[in-house]
């Protein structure tokens, strides 16, 4: 029998993708399933992207790269932080990873040490604490609950912080809430982090261009330049460019912290795959008029999502500003028993009890970090999300 890693036990597997798995399980088994589980655009990648990958590949650029990204891409890279973000940067200040969540572990495991504690705002995305683990230090959680809009409020931040603090990770908009810290809240932020001059931010910006309802996206660095020195600033074509297989995430940072991931990367994957980088050249260079005709058909989706799940008794749901989820409220709904005779504990119950009695396939909130809650993904198309709540509506009605 092979003995597992100390460092690999500290860890558990993504609940977003065992719920995913299961459901695509199920679905193969026959079952009628709407899988809201995942957190992946509908969209298809733009012609225009498709084909510059095409291109590379005809041209033959397909060797390996520079370890922290082709030149073309650090350009582009650089040229978007200085157009949308107002960031001085040039490209020796960004560097280039395969996806944006192989950025958060070049970044951690290069810098964290044992005894190092890095803040978290709870409700969290689901990786944060375990990549934290994975390297060796301690995820120490900061509640932004409903009660402030999801969103972190400076005393809950100082009453955190200590002399052990190495980073803080702040994800706007936020994946699992959809809520996005405006200027002004990221400003009152920054004037705690301003009296604790160790800490790190990393400044998780995945889902900037999927912000509705008018508001005007903002990030740490740009609104607080003077912390700008002790921020990496995350970001990618995933979500935004619907090119999640591409696996392209990209950031800037500190000089020291860029070195130490390229030093990282040298060692696991080299670099992202030619042909993606040369794709996302275009992502960020080419046209982006289809990015306000997506927003639109997400705001839709939002408010079809959200006036839904508000008029079943027992669900409460706050609107979020961006993202493609929503994280309603479930508390009142936990200890009933569903028509089946299965007994509502928890949120998990809830969701597991939900897919196998209705097969809608969601997340529960406890993977996130906050319980009574769940996680609903509206990346998919209106008939699809209607006939999810209907049977999340029929669902409810059924719990004694």
């Amino acid at each position: 029998m092979i003995e597992l890693s100390a460092a690999l036990n500290r860890v558990s597997p993504s609940p977003t993708v065992g719920i995913s798995q299961r459901a695509r399980i199920m679905a193969a088994e026959g079952r009628d399933i709407i899988a809201l589980s995942a957190g992946e655009p509908d969209f298809d990648t733009p012609d225009h992207i498709k084909r510059a990958g095409i291109k590379a590949i005809e041209a033959g650029k397909t060797k390996y790269t520079n370890i922290d990204g082709i030149p073309k891409l650090k350009e582009a890279v650089a040229a978007k932080f200085r157009r949308d973000n107002s960031l001085d940067v040039t490209a020796k200040d960004c560097f280039v990873g395969s996806g944006g969540k192989q950025i958060i572990f070049n970044a951690l495991l290069a810098t964290l040490n044992p005894g190092d504690e890095v803040v978290i705002p709870v409700p969290y995305w689901v990786s944060y604490p375990d990549i934290v683990r994975l390297a060796g230090a301690k995820p120490v959680f900061a509640m932004a609950d409903a009660s402030s809009g999801f969103k972190l409020l400076p005393h809950n931040l100082e009453r955190v912080l200590s002399v052990n603090t190495k980073w803080l990770i702040l994800n706007s908009p936020s994946n699992p809430t959809g809520a996005a810290y405006s200027a002004a809240e990221l400003q009152a932020l920054g004037q705690v982090l301003e009296r604790f001059p160790d800490v790190h931010i990393l400044s998780d910006d995945i889902y900037e261009q999927l912000i509705y309802g008018g508001k005007v996206f903002a990030t740490l660095a740009e609104v607080c330049p003077n912390l700008a020195h002790r921020i990496l600033t995350l970001n990618g074509v995933s979500k935004s460019h619907a090119m999640t297989g591409w696996r392209i995430g990209y950031c800037t940072a500190p000089e020291p912290i860029l070195k130490a991931m390229s030093k990282l990367q040298s060692h696991s994957t080299t670099n992202a795959v030619s042909i993606s980088q040369w794709a996302a050249v275009e992502a960020l260079n080419g046209p982006q008029g289809f990015l306000d005709e997506w927003r639109q058909v997400f705001q839709g989706r939002r408010d079809l999502v959200v006036r839904g799940l508000n008029v079943i008794e027992g669900i409460e749901c706050l609107t979020p500003d961006g993202a493609f989820y929503v994280f309603p409220s479930i508390g009142q709904l936990l200890g009933k028993v569903s028509a089946s005779g299965r007994k509502i504990v928890s949120d998990e119950d809830f969701v597991i009890t939900l897919l196998e009695e209705t097969g809608v396939a969601l997340v529960h909130g406890t993977a996130f970090g906050l319980p009574g809650h769940f996680r609903l993904s509206y990346a998919t198309s209106n008939t699809i999300l209607t006939r999810a709540l209907v049977r999340i509506a029929d669902f409810c009605a059924g719990l004694k």
